[in-house]
């Protein structure tokens, strides 16, 4: 098949730029030809509440070769985007939906290309973490120009179904990504991150957003014996000031250390080589791309009975899933999972792994347009 993936690519920065290389190099294995179209510019900067957009030179990730086609707020660009991809001649459309305001912009491509070719979206999310007034519509119009979905959770499963009941979707985990190398040698990474190496080590990774409960994590710490050491690391979204009050207050902010800032490809693996445990402290989420990462490091998890997480986060077997967002549930999380012998979470992980690779969700994927071409 002729296959053109309309997403965040290379020179953009983030989860969604990783999750589609990593798709179209999959994609590419099973023997289809796949090209890459992406944003000119994917938010005005005033609008992005991040450092950069883009990758820097310190980045070390995969270059996909992408056309830069698509303003999100030039109107203009939606035909212009569609016409190219159209002198393509693609068999299927995939986009990605991971936030209402590229409803109008991705949904319009769409909407062009509907009847030329299968429109196909992978969800991230449908309703949002942090809603807006748009929301709804914007979601409603982008849902309505796609031929058919894929989820990577039962609960986006069900907020699809809010919004759109009989178009066919395929369910499938979020794959575990593999380009972040090998586990590194743990002496080597505690010495280069300055951490301490006798101390079980709680890892709270990735942008760090109000929903995502990095306060009630670290109001957690205060509660643990000098037996533990707590590494933050991710760029904020918005201001550190309020986790930096929080910190100052903790009778054990000496051993919580401070990365706040993006962490390039290069460096995601001396992070999860220090870490006994990644925490997942949401308030609210359908998936994490974090668990993911956490997984192909084989590094067991600890998270709120959020979204899907619990759909590859298992009590007792890839780590510990607790009640909710509270400071009593994360402490209870984190005592049980340290009674337990960390080794049991890591054969469990180890197994899951096999099931999890991009070249098994990309054939389950193939076969899914198949059977839509079929009918």
């Amino acid at each position: 098949m002729k296959i053109a993936i309309l997403s965040t690519f290379y020179p953009l920065r983030g989860g969604i730029a990783t999750y589609g290389a990593a798709l179209l190099s999959a994609l590419e294995k099973e023997g289809h030809v796949v090209k890459a179209f992406t944003f000119s510019r994917q938010y005005p900067d005033f609008l992005f509440p991040g450092k950069s957009q883009y990758i820097t030179e310190e980045d070390n990730v995969e270059k996909i070769a992408s056309e830069e086609v698509l303003d999100s707020i030039n109107p203009i660009t939606y035909y212009t985007t569609a016409k190219k991809i159209k002198a393509f001649k693609p068999d299927v459309l995939i986009t990605q939906f991971w936030m209402s305001f590229f409803g109008p912009s991705v949904g319009t491509v769409a909407k062009l290309l509907k009847k030329d070719c299968i429109t196909l979206s992978i969800l991230h999310n449908v309703i949002p973490h942090e809603g807006r007034f748009f929301d709804k519509p914007f979601t409603k119009y982008y849902l309505n120009q796609h031929h058919c979905f894929v989820t990577m959770s039962d609960v986006v499963e069900k907020d699809l179904r809010s919004y759109e009941s009989e178009k066919p979707s395929l369910v499938r985990a979020h794959p575990l990504y593999n380009h972040f190398g090998d586990p590194q040698n743990q002496e080597e990474a505690q010495l280069k991150l300055g951490v301490e190496s006798d101390k079980k080590t709680l890892l709270f990774f990735g942008f760090i957003r109000e929903y995502k409960g990095l306060d009630i994590l670290i109001k957690t710490f205060d509660q643990l014996d000098d037996s533990y050491q707590l590494l933050i690391a991710g760029e904020v979204y918005g201001s550190f000031d309020s986790y930096m009050q929080l910190i100052q207050e903790n009778r054990n902010k000496e051993r919580i250390h401070i990365f706040n800032q993006y962490i390039s490809d290069q460096e995601v693996g001396d992070y999860f080589s220090v870490a006994d445990v990644c925490v997942l402290p949401y308030k609210s989420a359908t998936q994490s791309g974090i668990t993911s990462i956490a997984l192909h490091f084989e590094v067991p998890l600890i998270a709120t009975d959020m979204g899907g997480l619990k759909e590859l986060i298992i009590n007792g077997e890839t780590g510990e899933i607790v009640p909710s967002a509270t400071v009593e549930d994360l402490k209870r999380g984190i005592d049980t999972f340290f009674i337990n012998d960390p080794q049991q979470y890591k054969s469990k992980i180890v197994e899951l792994k096999k099931e999890m690779s991009w070249e098994n969700f990309a054939a389950h994927l193939e076969d899914f347009i198949f059977k839509l071409k079929r009918k």
